[in-house]
């Protein structure tokens, strides 16, 4: 094999390795975020059912502060029907007296049934504040785990870049300037003869090509997509 196809096959792979440190940097945001998502819904909801049953215990007490009222004017109406002398007065009163009282069954049934769904909402409220927390502690270690993963894959890119320049380096010019324009539009530059076939394009060779391939005598391209060919002992050509 060509000794500048050998150098930039070794590139190649740096570049590979490069390539995906970055892409697995780049995956660790979105984690991130996902998470923190997760731990603000987890939280935002034991937040809305918390205010859910705060608020069926606010429509109670309201009705009981109403109930406390109608008492109040029942005792007010009786202690009028004590002191009137008036028949018509009195029937009037016992009247209000009658209204206040269904009004008062009606209000408590109502708290009854506030009662009841507000031990629901409360308990619904507790075990979501609950998961909740476990919700974040897990996150939290999650993130730290991921800050930590962070750190190395950017120690690990930054140890590769460096050795990538001594790489790039030792390969002549003129085979590094070609092997880097491909590099901006293909995922590999350098591609093996695989029965006859580019590598990376997968188009039928000529046979001259394989043939100057096989010679590693100079560096020979696809006529087709451009990619730089190699032959190795084993290859089926």
């Amino acid at each position: 094999m060509l000794e500048a196809i050998e150098k930039l096959l070794i590139l190649q792979e740096r570049d590979r390795q490069l390539s995906q440190l970055e892409a697995e940097l780049a995956f660790i945001p979105p984690q991130r975020d996902a998470r923190q998502r997760k731990a603000a819904e987890a939280r935002t909801q034991a937040e809305a059912l918390k205010k859910a049953a705060m608020h069926l215990e606010s429509q109670r007490k309201e009705l009981e502060v109403e109930v406390e009222t109608l008492q109040e004017s029942i005792q007010r109406y009786s202690l009028q029907q004590f002191q009137t002398k008036k028949n018509d007065e009195y029937q009037a009163l016992a009247k209000e007296i009658t209204r206040a009282k269904a009004r008062i069954t009606k209000l408590e049934d109502e708290q009854l049934e506030l009662m009841e769904q507000g031990e629901v909402a409360h308990q619904k409220a507790v075990q979501a504040a609950t998961e909740a927390k476990e919700t974040q502690a897990q996150v939290d270690r999650e993130l730290v785990d991921l800050a930590a993963r962070e750190t190395n894959l950017r120690q690990h890119l930054e140890e590769l870049s460096q050795g990538r320049d001594a790489l790039a380096g030792a390969v002549d010019e003129s085979v590094l300037g070609r092997y880097e324009r491909l590099r901006k539009n293909k995922d590999r530059v350098l591609v093996g003869i695989d029965r006859g076939v580019c590598g990376g394009c997968h188009v039928a060779l000529q046979p001259h090509l394989i043939l100057a391939c096989r010679a590693a005598q100079e560096v020979v391209t696809c006529s087709n997509c451009s990619r730089i060919l190699y032959y190795e002992r084993g290859m089926e050509v």
